[in-house]
């Protein structure tokens, strides 16, 4: 994964660096990885939200499959 952030590309591999060296990391390091986190933060929750959604949506169309299923069986 590669992340931009105003002319400067930076992988995954060197966030991570950054996060474990950030003691002895500049501060524009620091930027450039707190706004690598951010943006992924962001990606991620969205993503759960919308999964979230996702399952919702299948759990009241399996429920609403299973009640038509039982009130023809008789159960």
């Amino acid at each position: 994964m590669e992340y931009n952030s105003e002319n400067t590309k930076v992988t995954a591999n060197e966030i991570a660096e950054i996060i474990r060296e950030h003691k002895s990391k500049p501060n524009k390091d620091l930027i450039v990885a707190m706004e690598f986190v951010k943006k992924d933060f962001e990606l991620t929750k969205e993503s759960i939200i919308k999964m979230t959604e996702h399952l919702d949506k299948l759990e009241i169309a399996y429920n609403t499959i299973l009640k038509e299923y039982k009130s023809r069986n008789g159960k």
